[in-house]
């Protein structure tokens, strides 16, 4: 038979029993029949009580002591997963000399301390950090087990992450600024996954040499390891960056006033980012990789392909009806906003109104592909082709029939964005001219930049003026006041389903820096994503 299954004969009773002791493992006893009552014998159902979670726990915690993978495995209710990282916690990160001490019980949750140390090619070090388990009664056997999770062995172990020590896989590196600011993670803590991401794929160019860690490889999700120990410093090569500090220091700032937001700033005259920041639970880079519909601020390539296309102007007609139906579809605007059937676009543009875009993009010669025309070919959107140094997301605006054409046109439907896809828009309609965001010059490494065609100079300025005058006369005016020099912005709300609130969008300019902002469940443009913006636009002005 293979690995793992036992065969046993009770009573002339051929058992057979797969796995360890865990959720969906074979209980022998359990599924026994009593010989002398024929009666199936009790299975124990509830929570573990008090002398159970301690002694489930330190069965646990002493075979863990002992390095005895398999033993502490089968006091768990995943053996096979509990097996594979305990067992690498020992032979692939060489972390010995284990001394686990709990704390005071809560409930089911022991929370404890663990003491080791980790050896590596004649270099030891202390290693300390703090934990939790939950003990739950296994669902088959009505043990009391170990309820597994990879944050058990260590907090920041997530599902397929295993723990590592050896010469790093890069050399580290010490990123600076524009001005030569040395950027850490210390200082900004929301650089953290983007430091990490540069030193994997920079590492080696930058010049440095690698030292001896302990670290977390995250084998199943794209992410560069997570540094936990260093045994033996290496020599930290410089990798010169784009971003600026005192931008990047504001964005920190700013995104810290809302939980689930992210903001990037860009130098439009240039495509060099510089600010990128996130505020998330997750800890995922929203900012350059999120894919999330970005309500209004899609208005700015709606109104791009308008004029391009001869449909409206700045100040041509643009009616605002209270409704516009889109084949058998019924879309609102925002409440209590006055019908207007003489607006311009500059009127519907700066009061977000979303019926004036709806009824227009059913003009000739309109079609079902020309927003994703104007998105790739003006923009640079959408054609998974930025090499921005690190990875992100370019934007998704597919051609889309029915209901969905009108609802990508207010930027609902299938259109997809992100904080520095909105930032570059922005940066290309007061430019007129596409420059595909980077983070890390492409000297270094040579790879080509995203190119595109870019707009009009007619257009560029129609764009640029409508968000003047939004940001001075319509929905952006109380987010961006009191900002000086040449200032434009545009609002966006975007429905989510099972969200109460609406995802709050925000982008703006200042001079030659644009941003961009969005906050999960911040409600309208200018509630929560328009401040962020607002800061980030004031320090890089």
């Amino acid at each position: 038979m293979g690995k793992g299954v036992k065969v046993a004969v009770v009573g002339g009773v051929l058992a057979v029993m797969v796995g360890g002791a865990g959720y969906g493992a074979f209980n022998l006893v359990s599924a026994m029949t009593d010989i002398s009552s024929n009666e199936p014998a009790k299975v124990r159902t509830g929570p573990p009580d008090a002398d159970e979670v301690k002694e489930t726990a330190a069965k646990f915690f002493a075979a863990w002591e002992r390095g005895e993978a398999i033993t502490a495995a089968s006091h768990t209710n995943n053996d096979v997963a509990a097996g594979q990282l305990l067992t690498a916690y020992g032979e692939d990160a060489h972390i010995t000399n284990v001394k686990i001490t709990p704390g005071t019980a809560s409930g089911v949750s022991v929370p404890f301390t663990v003491k080791a140390t980790v050896s590596y090619g004649g270099k030891s070090k202390p290693l300390t950090y703090k934990s939790a388990l939950t003990v739950v009664r296994g669902e088959t056997t009505g043990r009391a087990l170990v309820d597994w999770k990879p944050s058990v062995v260590h907090p920041e172990l997530q599902d397929g992450d295993t723990l590592v020590t050896g010469e790093s896989a890069s050399p580290p590196i010490e990123a600076v600024g524009r001005d030569g600011s040395v950027l850490t993670k210390e200082k900004y803590p929301s650089l953290g996954p983007v430091l990490d991401t540069l030193r994997a794929k920079y590492g080696d160019k930058a010049g440095g040499t690698p030292g001896v860690e302990l670290v977390i490889r995250h084998t199943a999700r794209e992410a560069a390891d997570t540094p936990l120990l260093t045994l033996a410093e290496g020599e930290p090569g410089k990798l010169r960056t784009t971003l600026s500090a005192r931008v990047q220091e504001a964005a920190e700032r700013a995104v810290r006033r809302y939980d689930e937001s992210s903001v990037v700033a860009v130098k439009p005259s240039t495509g060099e980012v510089l600010a990128v920041a996130n505020n998330r639970a997750d800890g995922f880079n929203a900012a350059f990789q999120g894919q999330v519909a970005p309500g209004s601020t899609m208005k700015i390539i709606t109104a791009a392909m308008l004029i391009d296309n001869g449909v409206t102007s700045m100040n041509g007609p643009a009616p605002c009806p209270d409704t516009a139906t889109w084949q058998s579809q019924t879309f609102h605007n925002l409440t209590n906003m006055p019908p207007d059937e003489n607006a311009t676009l500059a009127s519907s543009f700066l009061r977000s109104c979303n019926t004036a875009f709806i009824k227009l993009v059913d003009e000739e010669p309109l079609t079902d592909a020309s927003l994703t025309a104007e998105a790739q070919e003006r923009f640079g959107l959408g054609r998974d082709d930025w090499k921005t140094g690190i990875a992100s997301f370019d934007g998704r605006v597919p051609a889309s029939g029915g209901p969905d054409r009108a609802a990508n046109a207010i930027g609902q439907g299938q259109v997809q964005m992100n904080p520095l896809n909105m930032a570059s828009v922005t940066a290309t309609a007061i430019t007129g001219t596409f420059r595909q965001p980077y983070l890390v010059s492409p000297d270094l490494d040579g790879r080509q930049l995203a190119t595109a065609k870019g707009l009009p100079a007619g257009t560029a300025a129609q764009l640029k003026q409508m968000m003047r005058l939004t940001a001075t006369q319509g929905t952006a005016q109380q987010a961006m006041a009191g900002l000086g020099g040449d200032i434009g912005a545009k609002t966006g709300s975007a429905e989510v389903d099972r969200q109460a609130t609406s995802n709050s969008w925000f982008t703006g300019f200042r001079n030659d820096v644009a941003a961009a902002a969005m906050t999960e469940e911040g409600g309208h443009g200018g509630d929560a994503a328009g401040p962020i913006v607002a800061d980030v636009l004031r320090a890089g002005g």
